[in-house]
């Protein structure tokens, strides 16, 4: 005997919600995935991760040879050549006899490749290392927001230098104190004065 009319109306109306739940599911999934993916940005008080990359120098930089030691300044800065990231490295250049004092180093970290952080390192005759970060991959074990990559053209020494980097990552200066914990975490970093604000950290952290 053929169902009746509403029936067959429920049992297709229940075809079609199935169906949309199914179509809908991987999407759900693929969000979860991509939240997840996205890491948390460190707080104070958070244990800070171990890393490594490649400095301006070609040598490999390890944050293990210096977390336990003395603070370790790690800030993240867009682009080199650039001008707010050269206020900002020249900043921590001109602070360097205070955070000496503090017992702190400190490294710059982008997504630019070794040979643009020479030029910048020599351009502007700093005096810490610069890290490349190209796959981002510490930037993301910091949880600092990630861009797109680019290409600028700067002129050094009366030449045009193609500058590549493969990320991108947001202005944010983190301190690591001796315990291998997060110490200070800032988001809305002022570039030219991010030296001195970091110097007046270090001092409140050593109570002095």
């Amino acid at each position: 005997m053929r169902p009746p009319r509403p029936i067959l109306a429920l049992v297709a109306l229940a075809a079609v919600l199935s169906a949309a739940v199914w179509a809908a599911a991987p999407q759900a999934g693929a969000a979860a995935a991509v939240a997840a993916d996205k890491p948390a940005a460190l707080k104070a008080g958070d244990r800070a991760p171990v890393f490594q990359a490649l400095a301006d120098d070609g040598a490999l930089w390890k944050s293990a040879d210096h977390v336990g030691k003395q603070a370790v300044v790690v800030y993240f800065y867009p682009a080199a050549m650039t001008g707010g990231c050269t206020k900002q490295a020249c900043s921590f250049r001109d602070q360097r006899t205070q955070l000496d004092k503090l017992g702190a180093v400190v490294v710059g970290v982008s997504g630019d490749r070794v040979g643009n952080l020479q030029v910048f390192k020599a351009a502007n005759r700093l005096n810490f290392p610069l890290l490349a970060d190209s796959t981002g991959a510490v930037a993301k074990a910091f949880g600092v927001p990630l861009g797109e990559g680019g290409t600028i053209t700067r002129a050094v020494d009366g030449k045009d230098v193609q500058l590549t980097r493969d990320v991108t990552p947001a202005r944010w200066t983190f301190i690591v104190g001796k315990d291998g914990k997060i110490a200070f975490v800032e988001t809305q970093v002022n570039a030219a004065g991010d030296g001195e604000a970091v110097v007046a950290a270090l001092r409140k952290l050593a109570g002095k």
